[in-house]
């Protein structure tokens, strides 16, 4: 039954961060397939290929609890170490130079890169975030899963799993009709790149054991989907430590910023800045977001773009 949940105990053996490991799997304040409870407990729904499942896992001293309920529970449990960053290895990292950014690798020794094996799950809210606010992509994502998703397994008991929602499956999503996806704020563009993912749906899932490269080409083969796409997807779904979004609208200038004190930047220069870094080029970029450097702000933030007014 979904409201009898499955347990398991895993000792990493290594620290581990769990909130700031999981947390790119978040899409803003609300997401229905994440929260955080008031014990410190992350609980995430997601739709595994075993069906709907949802997940609570805490860390205590060392050892991290988890709990499954619904179809996917197992899938779930057994794959908690790899989406804990098990097979994460950040060793490899070359030194990084004295600064912020050495200080936030130093301080934050728990930091591991999840990996979901879920390619669809990171897909489709990536595709949700191009060229628009995060506030705009969030609430789309809120309302997609409000009105089309289906509830968490385990909320029967209620508690903190009590309104979450598991995204839609991909015929779910091939469903929805023109007009939701307008009311929801996403533009033509994108919900027709949806569509096409979706259509593509299993052979996109096999991503999720490519290398790199093939993955990346697998993904940028479905028209909508770039670059920055690919790699935001890519650093959920394969924990890629090496897949650089490309494209970002801030990330060159905050990474010219603390690896070069430069305050604007372009694509041309992340990638020279990060290439000592390789294979661990997203991983520098993570830590440092840790590091907390930010370039000076010049000229009004983007504003939203709200079509449903057009």
């Amino acid at each position: 039954m979904n409201d009898v949940p499955l347990e398991r105990v895993w000792r990493p053996g290594h620290p581990l961060d769990l909130h700031r490991t999981l947390a790119p799997l978040g899409r803003g304040p609300g997401d229905p397939a994440c929260r955080l409870g008031g014990d410190g407990a992350l609980w995430r729904a997601s739709r595994t290929p075993a069906g709907p499942g949802t997940l609570r896992v805490v860390e205590r001293y060392g050892e991290v609890r988890a709990r499954a309920w619904g179809p996917g529970a197992v899938w779930l449990l057994e794959r908690l170490p790899v989406l804990l960053g098990a097979d994460d290895d950040p060793s490899g990292l070359p030194p990084l130079p004295p600064g912020p950014v050495r200080e936030a690798q130093r301080t934050h020794p728990g930091l591991r890169l999840c990996r979901t094996g879920l390619v669809l799950e990171s897909l489709i809210p990536a595709i949700l975030e191009q060229k628009v606010t995060s506030d705009e992509a969030y609430r789309a994502w809120r309302l997609l899963l409000r009105d089309f998703g289906t509830p968490a397994p385990g909320a029967q008991a209620g508690g903190v799993a009590e309104g979450m929602r598991v995204a839609p499956s991909a015929r779910e999503w091939a469903l929805i009709p023109s007009w939701e996806w307008h009311r929801a704020g996403v533009d033509p563009k994108r919900s027709a790149t949806i569509q096409r993912a979706v259509r593509l749906a299993p052979r996109l899932e096999q991503a999720a054991g490519l290398p790199t490269a093939e993955a990346v080409a697998r993904l940028t083969s479905v028209p909508g989907i770039g670059e920055w796409t690919a790699a935001e997807t890519l650093q959920r779904s394969n924990g890629d430590a090496d897949a650089v979004s490309v494209g970002d609208f801030h990330l060159p200038n905050i990474v010219g910023w603390a690896l070069a004190g430069r305050p604007r930047s372009d694509d041309a220069d992340l990638l020279a800045l990060l290439a000592p870094y390789a294979p661990h080029r997203h991983r520098v970029c993570r830590l440092i977001a840790l590091s907390g450097l930010r370039p000076p702000r010049y000229g009004p933030r983007l504003a939203p773009n709200d079509h449903r007014r057009r």
